[in-house]
């Protein structure tokens, strides 16, 4: 049920909440810095450029045995668009390029400790303690490759472009002719013929193309042992002097296999991330932060949506909504409501719970420990339908709590929405 709940429920959750907030991501993934993905690269033999890491001590120790003809200095953020971007200090540029490397911890004390503000960033920016600092090379030509899971195969497949280092879905709009898919059998893996014709598509000669097959299957091997779900080299590409080197990676994976890959998932950069979404997900409650007023603690994606829908239908907005999901304990259900309160859009909060697997009755325990706890700042209003709900309204009528119990949804909504209304 867990691991359910952490994928395919999260991902309709965060589909549906679109409707109602147009800025909600479709969904949420494990963040891993560009250098983390280098790090897994080069674990594979996946060739790359030789990089190394400076952090906000800015000790040019690391940079000691590191030679190169150029290098390219980047700040490490979850964003793209870093090149174009400046920092809150006027420093102009998330990426810079140099052949003098007594000018790398200049560039990087001008990044570190400061926010670097992107197209793909918050209004501030964010925050920048780590800078990577890698080997330029001379790129002869760019290709594209990825690996991705597809459901019209029922497993993976290879897609491939030699028109790489640029947007892969124009390149599939308005040049079909280049793109290429093969998909894969899962007991075969990746044959030396099938690494070998999409080398030949990708228009390496001569001794390039097994050097380029040996890449593929190597990032095959990759996308097997860590569970992706999604493995994109852009550019994959020639060098002049005669290399094939993975310059850029985006690897996802598969949330149900982090049981296996708990050395990966420890990596998950959340930085970025809603704290509130952060600590729901630490409890196996499902978080999502919209832009209306009133908060909404649901179980289940139907019932999310039909709670959203009668918000809206009364006149009001979601601020946010929180799946208690299946099984549920007493704390989680009081988390889930200090959650919703800390929420500073939220002028009231609708608790609207069919329960099933879920335990009427331990929801509304959760509730009246939270509220006695810390007493609640907003007007709570409460349909609670299902397994034990007679005694969870027992529960909730002895508490002595100013609360607001409705037994019909529509009507909870419309209360809701009423009270919300009426705080300035």
């Amino acid at each position: 049920m867990a691991a359910l709940k952490n994928t395919k429920n999260l991902k309709v959750l965060k589909i549906l909440a679109t409707r109602y907030s147009p800025q909600v991501k479709s969904t949420r993934n494990l963040n891993l810095q560009e250098y983390h993905s280098k790090d897994l690269l080069k674990k594979h033999q996946v060739s790359i450029q030789n990089f190394r890491l400076i952090d906000s001590s800015l000790d040019p120790k690391p940079l000691s045995d590191f030679k190169a003809n150029e290098y390219v200095v980047k700040a490490q953020i979850l964003a793209g668009g870093r090149g174009k971007g400046h920092f809150d200090n006027g420093f102009k540029g998330g990426v810079h390029i140099t052949k003098d490397p007594q000018q790398i911890i200049s560039l990087a004390k001008n990044m570190i400790g400061h926010k670097l503000i992107t197209k793909q960033t918050p209004k501030e920016g964010i925050l920048v303690d780590k800078v990577m600092v890698a080997e330029s090379v001379n790129i002869k030509r760019e290709t594209y490759l990825s690996i991705v899971m597809e459901r019209s195969y029922n497993g993976a497949a290879l897609v491939a472009s030699p028109a790489g280092g640029m947007d892969i879905e124009a390149v599939a709009e308005e040049t079909p002719h280049l793109l290429k898919t093969i998909p894969v059998d899962i007991h075969e893996g990746v044959t030396d013929a099938t690494a070998k014709e999409l080398a030949e598509f990708l228009e390496f000669k001569g001794g390039m193309v097994n050097k380029c097959a040996e890449e593929i299957k190597k990032l095959w091997q990759l996308f097997l042992k860590v569970d992706a779900t999604q493995l994109e080299i852009n550019p994959l590409v020639e060098t002049d002097d005669g290399r094939v080197v993975a310059v850029d990676a985006k690897i996802n994976f598969d949330d149900n296999a982090q049981f296996r890959q708990k050395d990966i998932f420890a990596l998950d950069d959340v930085s970025g991330v809603d704290p509130r979404e952060v600590e729901a997900t630490s409890l196996n409650l499902t978080y999502i932060d919209m832009d209306g007023s009133i908060g909404c603690m649901v179980n289940g994606a139907g019932l999310a949506m039909a709670t959203m829908d009668l918000i809206t239908l009364s006149g009001g907005k979601p601020a946010n909504f929180l799946d208690l999901g299946g099984g549920v304990g007493q704390a989680q259900v009081s988390a889930a409501l200090r959650i919703l309160e800390s929420d500073p859009k939220v002028k009231a909060i609708f608790v609207n719970v069919f329960a099933g697997i879920v335990n009427c009755a331990t929801v509304a325990s959760g509730i009246v420990a939270a509220c006695k706890e810390s007493p609640p700042k907003h007007p709570l209003i409460i349909r609670l339908e299902g397994t034990n709900a007679a005694q969870a309204k027992t529960i909730l009528e002895q508490s002595g709590l100013n609360i607001n119990m409705v037994n019909d949804a529509d009507e909870a909504a419309k209360l809701a929405v009423k009270l919300a209304n009426e705080i300035k």
